[in-house]
């Protein structure tokens, strides 16, 4: 059989890309190198997730230096958007363009592009805002109070309304899986589709290899996966996120010849993202007893590529894997029922050497080669918001103890596969076409020029739905 369509990963853009083939009637492969997630309420549970990281992929990289890393990625079903924080805001208008200050680069589309795909997206995962809770409250009080710079909205999030009737699943969302289905997530689109004979979804099924056209090297026929089965398709789209696609792309030119050939060949793989990340712990005298938590995120205007959210609901078996082994329970608890926590990130610029490079005969591990120290202006905003929230927090009584995300954390991970106008400067077209491929589509994370100062996830869902409403390869097929 031959289908319309193959997608290579289940995650943001692979099941928007199925819910969207689906539904204009064509024949779609999903296939996804993960299982489905229990519901037996293991995703919930510190000690598996947190302690055990049961469901974290385990895979060895290295680094720039030749070290070995385990970035956290995630093999299942939904892939990371099960795990997510459910943060689900736009980026803004002006986040659409180059900022060659901060070495961000444009996209091809405006914003009035992806608008429509934007309402599409929160449609579907049933978007709203919640009210910010009491002690919150009081901290963006106090700030504001210490600095009128700081401004806050209300974070739009991908929750039911009915996770506020179940404590577990209210205190367990931020980087958890859902056993209610009370988080939006990928399975948020496949749901809809699941049933329609037009979509068949493999799980177990990681795929190793993009196959060319035995007439065309330019056009790929289909896939191998890593059990030796094949699949053919007339479209094949790249949905495996930012450090695996481009390394399947990499492996297809080098393999094919085509890295002579295919222009935008050298920028496969470069310019990788992942957000300047700093989690940060504040420590106050009084509990503190927000359970959501998660409602408002605080931008400030000297800092206009940061922002600064709340992590989920805090507690002692949470906060104990941060703390020192000899550090003993009760008081792990007594400082958990105290803290608040905080997530600030900023906009990384594109710099061609932070990249992902696909493993060879001579190295036989990939390699995730970044440097923030190549962004020295969103190194510079970042640290100035670190020290500077620690110092404000500070003057209203919370200790705030920080610590950086490292390379591991690939939570936010965009930019391989980058979507431009020249193939000389990027991978992919406005319609997320690689440049002089004849049918090869990248629906993920890695097409975005730029992570905005806000999770990408959204706008990895809006990505995916433009790119393929827009396909024009049917009609000549």
């Amino acid at each position: 059989m031959i289908y319309d369509a193959i997608i290579i990963g289940s995650g943001a853009g692979g099941s928007a890309a199925a819910y969207q083939l689906t539904q204009m009637g064509k024949r779609v492969l999903l296939l996804e190198q993960g299982q489905a997630l229990p519901l037996d309420g293991s995703t919930l549970d510190v000690d598996k997730v947190v302690k055990q990281k049961l469901f974290v992929d385990q895979s060895p990289w290295l680094d720039a230096k030749g070290n070995k890393i385990a970035p956290q990625e995630r093999s299942n079903l939904g892939g990371k958007t099960k795990w997510y924080g459910a943060a689900l805001a736009r980026f803004s208008e002006k986040e659409f363009g180059a900022d060659q200050a901060h070495q961000c680069l444009p996209w091809p589309i405006s914003y009035a592009e992806l608008a429509p795909f934007y309402e599409d997206a929160e449609r579907i995962l049933d978007v709203r805002t919640f009210e910010i809770e009491p002690n919150f409250k009081k901290i963006v009080a106090g700030l504001q109070k210490q600095d009128s710079q700081w401004r806050s909205q209300p974070l739009s999030m991908g929750l039911s309304k009915d996770i506020l009737n179940h404590r577990k699943e209210i205190t367990h969302f931020d980087a958890f899986a859902s056993v209610l289905g009370l988080k939006a997530d990928g399975e948020s689109f496949l749901n809809r589709v699941k049933d329609n004979q037009s979509l068949t979804i493999l799980t177990g099924k990681k795929v190793t290899h993009l196959v060319a056209d035995p007439e065309n090297l330019y056009k790929i026929a289909g896939v191998t996966c890593a059990d030796g089965t094949q699949y053919q398709s007339n479209v094949v789209l790249l949905a495996a996120g930012a450090l695996h696609s481009p390394r399947l792309l990499q492996n297809y030119v080098e393999s094919t010849g085509l890295s002579e050939k295919l222009r935008c060949a050298s920028q496969i793989g470069r310019n990788y993202k992942f957000h300047l990340l700093t989690a940060m712990l504040m420590v106050n005298v009084r509990p503190q007893t927000d359970l959501l938590r998660k409602t408002t995120v605080l931008l400030h205007d000297a800092l206009p590529h940061s922002s600064v959210q709340p992590l989920g609901w805090m507690d002692g078996s949470l906060l104990a894997p941060e703390l020192p082994r000899f550090v003993p329970n009760w008081v792990a608890n007594m400082i958990g029922k105290r803290v608040y926590g905080f997530f600030l990130q900023t906009e990384d610029g594109s710099h061609p050497d932070n990249r992902v490079i696909a493993a060879t005969n001579e190295n036989k591990l990939p390699t995730l080669d970044y440097d923030a120290k190549r962004l020295p202006t969103a190194l510079a905003e970042h640290r100035q918001l670190v020290g500077m929230l620690k110092s404000q927090l500070l003057s209203i009584g919370f200790l705030g103890l920080t610590k950086q995300i490292p390379l591991d954390g690939s939570a936010h991970a965009c930019g391989t596969l980058v979507a431009g106008t020249s193939p000389e400067t990027s991978v992919v077209d406005a319609n997320g076409k690689v440049h002089g491929l004849d049918n090869l589509y990248v629906v993920d994370g890695s097409a975005l020029p730029r992570s905005s100062r806000v999770n990408p996830a959204l706008t990895i869902f809006a990505w995916s739905l433009r790119v393929t409403s827009m396909l024009k390869i049917w009609s000549t097929n």
